[in-house]
């Protein structure tokens, strides 16, 4: 019986997002090539915009309110016709709203920047324009498309997880960043999936438990057990102190390891292990030994595991998917793999590949079952 979930609305999303990528892409059938070109070219320019105003933390200082530039720029240390500037520019990009000359508020768009707001995107903003990750953006992509070096290690000298194990400040923002992912998924992974066949789920690499919460919530039969790194383990179940309900809290436990040597091991078929954007950021040797662990964990027990990541398609790949896996190839050994690149994978591991749920999202859950 398939995992699926609405499916009518799930074929509507895709219609759409089909359509946006047409319309994103109708620039380059009206504009003037040199002209199309030379926006692309200055396209960082509107990152970096973006991300000195998330610095600067403008959105949460407007609220629900305007100011004008003078008010806002001496609450934010700013000189007032520096941020007049640019708010002028990110307003033209449909950043913020000029309400009247010199006066600025939020929109729906800006709003996403406010830190009270619970779907923020201000931890990715911050974490993909960090020192960390635009360096290598900027110092080595060519000599890591000529030699196949990795950008991010070419830069820092080390690999990215061992970079975040020693430097704990661009660790916690890596995980603030991850769990921010869902503002941009929403919450389709948990409406679009038969999770209801489960009793518990075991969310390897799972961060600080932000999408078991989002699963618990919406069924009460449920428990989870989050595995991820020592360093994100142990200060993890104090970030939703006072956050979520002392109740809920109390269905979910965490346990520290390195899911290269092992994951938790099964109990049953009501377990599902749930591993989210975790593989795209491992070759494909690294993600064999993680599946072959996960097929050990769950030898014998039926339980299914549930992988949700990107699945580009096998020519002509939408935007966002070819841009992601770039990001992979400056970060990591990793990358954004087709559905056939994926049942490669999983058939040289020990598991077997049992059907693609598809989501009101970006993602896709591939699910999977122990052979035998």
């Amino acid at each position: 019986m398939s995992l699926q979930k609405n499916p009518g609305p799930v074929r509507r999303f895709a219609k759409l997002m089909k359509f946006a990528d047409w319309l994103q892409n109708l620039p380059n059938k009206i504009m003037p090539p040199p002209f199309r070109l030379i926006r692309i070219g200055s396209a960082f320019w509107q990152s970096r915009a973006l991300y000195v105003a998330v610095r600067l933390d403008i959105a949460s200082v407007l609220g629900g309110s305007q100011l004008e530039v003078e008010a806002l720029a001496a609450r934010v240390f700013a000189q007032p016709d520096a941020l007049y500037r640019l708010l002028r520019m990110l307003a033209a990009m449909d950043v913020f709203e000029e309400a009247s000359p010199r006066v600025f508020r939020n929109n729906t768009l800006s709003a996403h920047l406010r830190g009270d707001n619970p779907k923020n995107v201000r931890a990715m903003i911050l974490m993909h324009n960090s020192v960390e990750m635009s360096r290598p953006w900027y110092e080595q992509l060519e000599q890591g498309l000529r030699s196949g070096d990795v950008p991010f290690q070419s830069s820092h000298g080390l690999e990215l997880y061992a970079y975040m194990d020693e430097h704990a400040e661009f660790d916690s923002l890596f995980a603030d960043a991850m769990d921010s992912v869902e503002a941009l998924t929403g919450d389709s992974f948990a409406t679009d999936f038969d999770w209801g066949r489960f009793d518990r789920v075991i969310d390897v690499g799972g961060s600080k438990g932000s999408k078991s919460l989002t699963l618990l919530k919406r069924y009460s039969q449920l428990t989870a057990l989050v595995f991820d790194r020592h360093q994100v383990i142990q200060t993890a179940a104090m970030e939703w102190t006072g956050k979520v309900s002392p109740s809920l809290l109390s269905r979910v436990t965490y346990q520290a390891g390195n899911l290269l040597d092992s994951v938790p091991v099964a109990d049953s078929d009501k377990d599902i292990y749930l591993l989210s954007a975790v593989l795209h950021g491992m070759d494909d040797d690294h993600c064999v030994k993680v599946l072959g662990n996960l097929a050990a964990a769950s030898a014998g027990t039926g339980a299914r595991i549930a992988l949700m990541e990107l699945v580009v398609s096998e020519s002509k790949a939408d935007f966002s998917s070819a841009a992601f896996d770039m990001q992979m190839f400056m970060a990591t050994r990793g990358r954004e793999r087709t559905l056939s690149e994926w049942r490669k994978l999983i058939d040289h591991s020990g598991l077997a590949f049992e059907e693609q749920v598809n989501l009101q999202s970006l993602a896709k859950i591939l699910v999977l079952r122990p052979k035998g």
